[in-house]
């Protein structure tokens, strides 16, 4: 089948029908499309009709979840269920809308932990959460389940909730087909191989062309420039060759940035402003233009390269790029756009609470998206978003600044795809994004049926470097790794459904498991050729007097406890020596022991700083030098002063000469044994000394020391103990990746006893809560409540206390203000204390799963609870509306969690009227 613009011939329509006798349901399915399969949707597809479970693994925006569609078709078709999986509700609300779109809203559900929608429906959307908690449940609603759709696998290498991915591949009933779809990465074949091992057949499709071509550029001021020299590209593939030469013209900017930078602006006095705003002069007279980001949209829209998605790493920098447009005038709509966008925008958002529309910057949104410009980012109301989503998607917003969360699966490819910055904020520091995330967020660009070509573009930044950025666009190799472990949840759910024995096996059967395994194999190869090694240097280290290994271990043994005691003694002189300097004062000399330097000096200035003493010294031959540690491998003590000239100038050869004289002066008629340069040899503790003399007394006895030959064997012997030793840190190495993920559950099930959850293969009653609660403090939720210390709060306060064990600051230095008082304050400080306790039992089994409490949301999750204004609420929060739904809705979710697990505490009606003081306003209506 032709994947061209060009028809199929009635041959290859007749071949195509011969190859597709055996797959009806396909047939009848690929003739729903307008346009011909790819190879790879073909074979996928096939293969799912066929009974086998599949791996697709192709480019973003190459059109796979083709082949989860046909698994919902086939499902319809035989009578069966499908789940179609996703990793963000954003997701799997937008999946669920096409499905319904396509079969109805009668056969299509959706469940994403706080949205129920028809979940006993024969297709069901959910978040790969909800499923996993179903087979911990084991739902009724897995009965007739014939497919289950992953989308976007590849998340599984996500450190937070990756391992969600991995528990429900290894955990859903062999009678299920899995459907993975993944990103490209570079050990599909890998992963595929892990599929099969745990699931049974499963075919692995890569495919790595685009279907429509993708083209680089670098936009310099207004110009846009290729980023690869044209003879590189490969239209047909979209994209380049590893190493393919970068353009001539941007290497030649470059090279005027690097200049300019190093002439530091020389020839424009400072205040000038020539150039204009967004560009820097270079020495050579050339301007290198920074894009403003109104000249990049100018440029786009004039060249016909709308819609774009223009990506800033910033929230607060998607929210400024809008209003600068709006400041602007910008204007991308037709009259008659502008009037269908408005119609929409009032539609969607129209029953949200009339208050609180001024509070969420309501009519600024339908301003800019009637000019047709938005945001989109994880700090907007989800019902701005998705409106967002569906104006752009309509042509009704050409231009949308978004954060890289909108990468994520979201359906909204575009003709151009906009980089700001080649670097972004990653929760801990300003990092340069990866070749994979270049390659997720570009891969938008392009859209399959309207476009003959995508364009991604970077905007040009100071010190750009145009190899580098060639580098991340044409690189193919960013494999998926396991980020999988057992938790204190999925232990005693595990334990509880199949016994610790067999939940130790299948979590064997993990990814992570599976990888570490693979590099086994490399290092017992290394392992086995050095032991081959070991034996031939043991036969060439034999001798005919004796056992010339025990020879060789009693001199090596000599030599270690020699190096162990002049090791201690160098720390023994490092910290007296310190404390030497720090008596130092200017006009001291000294007789420096060690170094280039060595020999009498005297200090000018002390240097003392927590980072390490480096004193400055004039040395009696005329150098000015600041000494350091290094220099200072014993202690010194003055042994002359002279007076210094008020102000020392140690780069002045004429002060230096003076000085340096008068230094030779103090110390002339001082004994040659203070004046010269030593440092001190270790010496031994009478112990050592003893042990040491003992072997050496032993080693002349031994019949080997008369061996004539005795340093030939002894190298051989040197050479074996080397290798040995490398050979049983290998073994270590193995050891610590043979069955790691087993060993942390047996150390996960260990803490579990020790608080009597589990009892060998029995989770306890008090282990039953456990499993509900979901949670990255599950362990420190079921102390709280198994301890009593929510047991007296009322729905309000138990709303502030739970926020602590759902919110994490963005970042390190947020943090809460103050916390509301009284049993409030008083509870969160004992759950913090309890944390401590249960952190402190993870450490003594190697374990260190649980984060401290985070009371930043208490006062908001209080406040809300109470009845506030949203308004004030997030006045005082300092909160954007985003992530105060989203972080009352985890709240919601956990607080629900709580109930299930609280079965016969007054905390369970407690939590269930907390859902319902939560869940009001925007919070209900989102």
């Amino acid at each position: 089948m032709t994947t061209g613009a060009g028809e199929p011939t009635p041959a290859e329509r007749y071949a195509a029908y011969q190859r597709d006798k055996g797959h009806p349901v396909f047939r009848d399915f690929a003739s729903g499309f307008p346009f011909d399969l790819d190879e790879f949707q073909v074979e996928g597809c096939r293969a799912v009709e066929e009974g086998h479970g599949v791996l697709v693994a192709a480019p973003t925006g190459a059109g796979k979840t083709v082949v989860g569609e046909f698994a919902v078709h086939l499902a319809l078709e035989t009578d069966r269920k499908c789940f179609y999986t996703t990793p963000i509700k954003a997701l799997s609300n937008q999946k669920y809308h096409d499905l319904v779109e396509r079969y109805g809203a009668d056969r299509v559900g959706l469940l994403t932990g706080d949205t129920s929608i028809n979940g006993e429906a024969p297709i069901v959307v959910m978040t790969t959460e909800v499923l996993r908690n179903m087979l911990y449940a084991r739902s009724r609603t897995l009965v007739g389940l014939g497919f289950a759709v992953m989308d976007e696998v590849h998340y599984l290498a996500d450190r937070a909730r990756g391992a969600v991915w991995e528990e429900v591949i290894i955990h859903l009933p062999e009678s299920v087909s899995v459907i993975s779809l993944s990103a490209t990465v570079s050990n599909a074949e890998e992963f595929g191989e892990w599929l099969e091992t745990v699931r049974g057949s499963i075919r692995t499709i890569v495919a790595e062309r685009r279907p429509v071509p993708l083209f680089q550029h670098v936009m310099v001021g207004r110009r846009l420039l290729d980023l690869f020299a044209s003879s590189d590209v490969d239209a047909a593939a979209g994209f380049v060759r590893e190493g393919a030469p970068v353009n001539d013209e941007l290497m030649r900017l470059a090279r005027d940035d690097w200049a300019s930078s190093r002439l530091k602006d020389r020839r424009t006095p400072r205040g000038s402003r020539q150039g204009g705003p967004g560009s820097r002069n270079v020495g050579s007279g050339r301007r290198i233009w920074i894009p403003g980001r109104l000249d990049v949209i100018d440029r786009l829209e004039r060249d016909n390269l709308l819609p774009a998605l223009f990506f800033i790493f910033s929230r607060a920098g998607c929210d400024a790029a809008v209003r600068q447009c709006l400041d602007a005038n910008v204007r991308l709509t037709t009259p008659e756009e502008r009037d269908e966008a408005i119609a929409i925008v009032e539609r969607a958002l129209g029953g949200l609470p009339p208050d609180d529309l001024h509070v969420l910057g309501y009519h600024e949104f339908l301003d800019a998206t009637s000019r047709g410009v938005a945001a989109h980012h994880a700090g907007m109301l989800p019902a701005f978003k998705e409106c967002v989503e569906e104006l752009y998607l309509r042509g009704l917003v050409k231009v949308v600044f978004a954060t890289e969360t909108l990468a994520l699966g979201i359906n909204m490819p575009a003709r151009t795809v906009v980089l700001e910055k080649l670097s972004k904020w990653n929760g801990e520091t300003h990092a340069d994004i990866t070749p994979g995330e270049y390659t997720q967020l570009t891969g938008r660009a392009g859209r399959r049926g309207l476009d003959i070509e995508g364009h991604a573009v970077v905007l040009w930044q100071p010190g750009m470097n145009p190899r580098e950025l060639a580098g991340l666009a044409s690189t193919r190799t960013y494999p998926l790794r396991s980020s999988f472990r057992p938790s204190y949840n999925m232990a005693v759910n595990l334990v509880h459904s199949y016994g610790r024995h067999t939940a130790r096996e299948l979590l064997e059967q993990s990814f992570a498991q599976f990888q570490a395994d693979r590099a086994v194999v490399g290092l017992a190869r290394q392992l086995r050729k050095a032991e081959d090694a070991l034996q031939g240097y043991a036969e060439a280290a034999q001798c005919h007097l004796g056992d010339f290994m025990e020879y060789a271990a009693m001199r090596r043994q000599v030599t270690d406890l020699e190096k162990a005691a002049s090791k201690v003694r160098r720390h023994d002189r490092r910290g007296e020596a310190e404390a030497s300097l720090e008596r130092l004062r200017p006009g001291d000399v000294i007789v420096v022991p060690v170094g280039k330097f060595a020999g009498p000096a005297v200090v000018v200035d002390p240097g003392l700083s927590d980072q390490g003493h480096r004193p400055l010294v004039i040395t009696a031959e005329r150098q000015g030098r600041r000494l350091a540690m290094m220099d200072f491998p014993v202690p010194v003590e003055p042994v002359a002063r002279i007076r210094l000239p008020k102000r020392v100038d140690a780069r002045n050869p004429h002060q230096r000469k003076d000085i340096a004289q008068a230094v030779r002066e103090a110390v002339r008629t001082l004994p040659l044994s203070v004046t010269k340069p030593r440092a001190e040899r270790g010496t031994m503790d009478a112990d050592t000394a003893r042990q040491v003399a003992d072997l050496r007394t032993r080693i002349r006895e031994h019949p080997c020391h008369g061996c004539a030959d005795r340093e030939d064997h002894a190298r051989w012997a040197d050479r074996h103990a080397k290798l040995d030793k490398d050979a049983k840190t290998l073994e270590q190495r193995i050891e610590r990746r043979t069955n790691t993920v087993a060993r942390t559950f047996d150390r996960v099930c260990e803490v579990l006893e020790a608080l009597e959850y589990l009892d060998g293969d029995r989770v306890t009653d008090r282990g039953r809560g456990l499993m509900r609660i979901y949670s990255d403090l599950d362990l420190v939720a079921a102390e709280s409540l198994r301890t009593g210390l929510w047991d007296d709060l009322t729905p309000q306060q138990l709303g502030a206390v739970l926020s602590a064990l759902v919110y994490e600051a963005r970042r390190p230095e947020e943090g809460p203000a103050n916390l509301p008082g009284g049993a409030i304050s008083t509870t969160i400080d004992a759950m913090i204390r309890l944390w401590s306790e249960l952190e402190a039992l993870e450490r003594a089994h190697r374990l260190d799963f649980l984060r401290k409490p985070d009371p930043g949301f208490a006062w908001t999750a209080f406040r809300w609870a109470g009845g506030e204004d949203l308004d004030e609420v997030l006045l005082r929060n300092d909160q954007t509306a985003g992530d105060f739904v989203r972080q009352m809705k985890q709240l919601i979710d956990f607080a629900g969690q709580i109930a299930d697990a609280a079965s016969g505490t007054p905390v369970r009606d407690t939590a269930r009227a907390l859902v319902r003081l939560l869940r009001r306003g925007i919070v209900a209506s989102d």
